[in-house]
């Protein structure tokens, strides 16, 4: 098949190019640039790139029809984020009758309730994101089952890998952390450690949507968690990071309002959009359906970061380097 990749040389991108000309497919990738970051294979030379400014050309309402024109018969989506660019790329594709598979998040689902979280729970998000993310799935599903362009939205986790800062055991981007972990010293964390992060390794969500690419009977219409086979507690994150830099763990724990001013305000923002939703959620339907075996565990895919974050100079733990 002709497959049309939007943000093809990002971090998703980079693992999902070669997996798709390795099976076979005829690969256009999309960016705002020609250089390409991650997952660099003797294959990207099969692959034809154009260069585009999603966010410009959507402005003028001529986006979809630039991706219609390609004449793919499979778009691979990665980088949509508002439901107005969703709707003008449908349009344009509709008339070709194109398969269309748009990378949602986790986030769609707000605060866990019952956990893991299957995709039939009930939607409930909160923040511009996951509010956003979810009306996309929502009008995307729908434009499936009313006759429309198929269509199929699949929702990763944090995503990890090499190139990436992890999420990390406080649930901010915050480097300090593995350092301190990785020599010992003792870790203040939120309340008692037990709100939850999903992550999953980029190369998974690739395997995710190559799997979809195949089978649109089965996924067209539907909407699947791209995660690691389990979510895990901050406390449990943290044990096992000083484990892996051949640490003790000397955690503490604090209230929410005592941790909060031990950290940044930014840090304390982005802990609290992490812990008020704690994910944990469910891939049975992407296994059982999609055939999807995740390769990482959270802590292997994690491990990755930051061994490739140690080898470039960005973290001070050489105990976590691989």
């Amino acid at each position: 098949m002709r497959v049309v990749v939007i943000g093809a040389t990002g971090h998703i991108g980079g693992y999902l190019v070669p997996r798709l000309v390795d099976a076979g497919h005829e690969v256009v990738a999309l960016s705002r640039h020609g250089r390409r970051y991650y997952g660099e294979g003797s294959n990207w030379p099969d692959v034809s790139t154009v260069i585009v400014d999603r966010d410009a050309e959507d402005a003028r309402g001529v986006f979809g029809r630039r991706v219609a024109d390609l004449e793919a018969d499979v778009v691979i989506d990665l980088i949509c984020f508002e439901t107005d660019s969703a709707r003008q790329l449908v349009e344009a594709l509709r008339p070709r009758g194109t398969y269309l598979l748009h990378c949602g998040t986790i986030w769609v689902h707000g605060p866990s309730t019952v956990v893991p979280t299957t995709e039939d729970r009930p939607r409930h998000p909160f923040g511009d994101y996951g509010i956003t993310k979810a009306a996309i799935e929502a009008f995307l599903l729908e434009e499936t089952r009313s006759g429309g362009l198929r269509a199929t939205v699949l929702h990763p986790g944090h995503i990890v890998g090499p190139g990436w800062v992890p999420v990390n055991p406080a649930g901010n981007l915050e480097l300090w952390v593995f350092e301190r972990l990785a020599s010992g010293e003792e870790l203040a964390l939120p309340n008692l450690g037990m709100e939850t992060l999903h992550h999953v390794h980029a190369d998974d969500v690739a395997q995710a949507f190559a799997l979809a690419v195949e089978r649109p009977e089965l996924a067209a219409g539907e909407a699947f968690h791209v995660t690691s086979e389990r979510a895990i507690t901050l406390r449990g994150y943290a044990e096992a990071i000083a484990e892996l830099a051949g640490q003790p763990s000397r955690l503490a724990f604090l209230s929410w309002k005592e941790w909060r001013e031990t950290v940044s305000a930014s840090a304390s923002e982005e802990t609290w959009d992490h812990i008020a939703h704690s994910p944990s959620v469910s891939i049975d339907k992407a296994k059982r359906l999609l055939g999807y075996s995740p390769t990482y565990t959270s802590i292997e895919a994690i491990r990755q970061s930051l061994a490739w974050l140690v080898a470039n100079n960005d973290l001070n733990a050489a105990g976590l380097r691989d």
